[in-house]
């Protein structure tokens, strides 16, 4: 079977360009008036859709994890669940922000993190799902997701093939616009960390899906590895500027990167080509001037007998090719020819 992926009414395939997720999870800081600038950056550097992170953190976290000290440079509060609530968008912000996203003709969606905000997004009808790493092994939480009948995106960081392909197994049942991300969960990854050679994995392991790569790296390199890999979802962090608060930032594009990936990306596919070798025609004008032809060596009377030394191979490529050099060898001049003159086949008996 053909792989496709149809998210909004974008069909992603191995023919189409390579479909850009502008990470912001809490890159906004909380901050209604910087996820908009963020998605105004993000729709301008050529990205195909915006992503944000929901999460009731009351549901998500045990009391001690909640109430856990969170001090340092990057909190926006002393606990680690009052900082994450400071982070949290609700109803107002969400709807707001996925109109502004609309009104901006760029694709807004989202990862829950825990069942309630499943049922929170659901209200919003979003085009489709994006699970987390640390939920591929959740897979209550990714039957749950895929029973809202959405095209899930699912990130495999810290997975082994057996996790991937038990939650594959679990979510196919309900839909199988499914696409799956190689992922390594190190922020930031090395490109040692990053495996890529997964994706190829992934490709041989469920071939009716398009794969593609959540890149945590910090440049633009290899997300254009894994295009040719055969990744065609590529999701990337993203920030308006990387000494902004926030422990995801560092590792984040700023617009000036994102956009250079995804022009990188494209390129990437109009090189591609066809597969077939062939002569281009914005070659001809150079193998005009670089290639070779052969010629007579000297002036050469008709009815001579040619041997390798009556014949050169010189510039300009357009006569024989000296690959033809042996059906001259031996045969018999019908015709006299000139010095640096072409010889052609036709020129012998």
């Amino acid at each position: 079977m053909t792989r496709k992926f149809k998210i909004g009414n974008t069909v992603i395939n191995q023919e189409s360009n390579c479909f850009v997720v502008a990470e912001i999870g809490a890159n906004h800081m909380g901050e209604v008036k910087i996820a908009e600038k963020m998605i105004l950056a993000a729709k301008d550097s050529g990205a195909n859709a915006v992503k944000f992170q929901k999460r009731n953190n009351q549901e998500l976290f045990t009391n001690e994890m909640f109430d856990m000290p969170y001090v340092n440079s990057n909190s926006f509060a002393e606990t680690y669940g009052s900082h994450r609530e400071y982070l949290e968008f609700g109803q107002d912000e969400y709807s707001h922000l996925i109109e502004f996203s609309n009104k901006n003709n760029i694709m807004f969606f989202a990862t829950p993190f825990d069942f309630s905000s499943v049922d929170f997004l659901e209200q919003f009808n979003l085009p489709a799902y994006k699970t987390a790493s640390a939920d591929i092994i959740n897979t209550p939480f990714l039957e749950y997701i895929a029973s809202t009948g959405k095209p899930m995106i699912m990130s495999t960081g810290g997975a082994s093939i057996d996790d991937v392909k038990r939650a594959y197994e679990k979510v196919s049942k309900y839909n199988n616009q499914i696409s799956i991300l190689q992922c390594s969960s190190v922020y930031p990854a090395d490109p040692s960390d990053m495996n890529l050679a997964v994706i190829e994995t992934f490709m041989q392991e469920f071939k009716d899906n398009i794969i593609g790569l959540s890149d945590h790296q910090s440049g633009i390199a290899m997300a254009l590895v894994g295009y040719v890999l055969g990744a065609r979802i590529i999701e990337k962090h993203f920030t308006l500027n990387r000494s902004m608060k926030g422990t995801d930032q560092p590792f984040s594009l700023e617009p000036v990167g994102l956009a250079k990936m995804i022009r990188d990306l494209n390129r990437a596919k109009d090189s591609m080509g066809s597969g077939e070798k062939k002569l281009l025609e914005k070659e001809k004008p150079a193998m005009y001037k670089l290639r070779k032809k052969l010629v007579a060596s000297k002036d050469l009377k008709s009815g001579m007998i040619l041997t390798k030394d009556d014949i050169d191979i010189k510039i300009p490529g357009d006569g024989t090719p000296p690959h033809q050099l042996d059906l001259f060898i031996g045969g018999k001049l019908n015709k006299s020819i000139l010095k640096d003159e072409s010889l052609n086949i036709d020129h012998i008996n």
